[in-house]
């Protein structure tokens, strides 16, 4: 029987409670080290275990890292029935998450967590530098269309874990390793009815989805302020970001260094995790020396 653990977690990590807009709560694992901590800001769909592995060398060479379950996923609350989910409410959550790091943290965000993070820096100013991970300005309307696809292919949920596995591995063939129940027990939870259903509010699509459509324009305003150091890192394989795109965050971002992973697709981190670390560690080993500090818990 597997059992859904009540926290995530890592060796050197601490479970943190945040108190999120609308009253919701935002789970959190933090890990103490030097400052700049990084702020790790996962993708649509997943949960802040999408971290575990980069979290982990951080905590191994030092730094401090926080890192969440977006509002609507995993452990984290969901909005109440009279609040819609909009993106100011993620751009806020990334702002009270970076204010639990201290002064001027460095966000790491992937996809959509890379989004949100951009707009916080146009607004607030709070990071000190950007690592965006396979998101540009613009995006290839097939990869979002296989990713939607993918999300909105099981209503009714999943008969048991095995057949979660089923599916999960022909949406990402290229993976040598199916995942195991032990595996897939952050992204499901159980329903009324007995089946298993994803971890995310599937509000989301129908609120969250269609209002990002309009942020595009405001989205290439806040690449084209940028100005701290910005590393994009891409999947060689994804069908998201392309040449054309990154061509085009990089005219916007002309100070901005991309490295390509090629064996990685869209998600980058759980494709190659060793690759996309080392890069992370190379690009914070050319900003300012990292200094000693001590962060106090948030609520």
């Amino acid at each position: 029987m597997v059992h859904f653990a009540p926290a995530v977690t890592m060796p050197g990590t601490r479970p943190l409670s945040l108190a999120g807009g609308g009253g919701v709560r935002l789970e959190a694992s933090a890990a103490d080290g030097v400052s700049p901590g990084l702020l790790l800001a996962h993708g649509f769909g997943q949960t802040r275990q999408a971290w575990l592995g980069t979290q982990r060398r951080l905590a191994q060479s030092g730094r401090a890292s926080l890192a969440w379950d977006l509002r609507g996923h995993g452990q984290s609350g969901r909005n109440p029935a009279d609040l819609p989910y909009r993106g100011e409410q993620f751009v806020d959550d990334v702002v009270l998450a970076a204010s639990a790091l201290g002064a001027g943290p460095v966000l790491v965000g992937a996809s959509m967590g890379g989004l949100t993070g951009l707009m916080a820096q146009a607004r607030d100013r709070v990071f000190s530098a950007l690592v965006l991970v396979d998101i540009t300005p613009r995006w290839e309307a097939s990869g979002v269309e296989r990713i939607l696809g993918f999300m909105t292919a099981h209503p009714d949920g999943f008969e048991s874990f095995e057949h979660a596995a089923e599916e999960i591995a022909a949406y990402l063939p290229h993976r040598r390793q199916r995942k195991s129940p032990a595996q897939l027990a952050h992204l499901l939870k159980p329903r009324e009815d007995g089946r298993l259903g994803w971890h995310w509010d599937p509000r989301l699509l129908a609120e969250f989805i269609p209002s990002t459509g309009d942020l595009q324009g405001a989205i290439e305003d806040a690449c084209r302020g940028l100005d701290v150091p910005v590393l994009l890192v891409s999947g060689g394989r994804s069908d998201l970001v392309s040449d054309q795109t990154v061509g085009h965050f990089l005219e916007l971002a002309p100070h901005a260094h991309h490295v390509r992973l090629p064996d990685a697709t869209h998600m980058v981190a759980g494709d190659d995790n060793d690759a996309f670390t080392d890069t992370l560690l190379e690009f914070l080993s050319t900003l300012a020396a990292p200094h000693a500090a001590t962060h106090g818990e948030s609520s």
